[in-house]
């Protein structure tokens, strides 16, 4: 029996599950990656967006950029596993240091004729989309924004004709002049 001498449960506690954009600076050098996203899946965290580029040549320095989900307790537990990884030199959650800048690259391909073609484009038109290929046929766009404008313009081209989608995963960055 619970502390108030009844026989029914204690009530469960639902904590919020919360998106986080992480920025994890480490050192580029075969295998970082496979051990960043090994800690990720063996204790079953999941990754949303994964970009990762070279930032620093000289000194051989990477930047990743990981969106994951959890409930607040998770995410610091998230943290606190990555700044442990030898390779990891600095880990900032970009989430909590404010409005930090997020943007996403898309190609999307749409297949499409007559009215369907100029409704593509004057939707990629309206999205500020860029016709990188076009046939008679077909188009491919390019788009930069926000994950939820990409989301709503697949989901308007895949009315016209979606053909095919690549996304590159979120870039992110802190504003204002104080570097990561």
């Amino acid at each position: 029996m619970n502390a108030m001498n009844t026989h029914y449960p204690e009530p469960v506690r639902v904590e919020a599950v919360n998106r986080h954009t992480l920025a994890v600076i480490v050192d580029n050098e075969p295998g970082v990656l496979a051990r960043i996203s090994g800690m990720f899946s063996g204790r079953g965290y999941n990754i949303e967006s994964l970009t990762v580029s070279e930032t620093e040549e000289a000194r051989h320095l990477s930047r990743i950029t990981i969106v994951t989900t959890g409930t607040n307790a998770v995410i610091e537990q998230i943290k606190a596993q990555l700044d442990r990884l030898v390779p990891v030199h600095r880990v900032v959650d970009l989430t909590l240091q404010g409005n930090a800048i997020e943007r996403e690259i898309c190609l999307v391909k749409v297949a499409g004729q007559g009215e369907h073609r100029s409704e593509a484009l004057r939707l990629a038109a309206a999205f500020g989309a860029k016709s990188l290929d076009a046939t008679l046929s077909s188009f491919v766009f390019e788009l930069t924004g926000t994950t939820e404008e990409i989301d709503r313009f697949v989901r308007l081209m895949s009315v016209i004709g979606l053909v095919e989608i690549c996304r590159t995963g979120i870039a992110a960055m802190g504003r204002g002049a104080e570097p990561l």
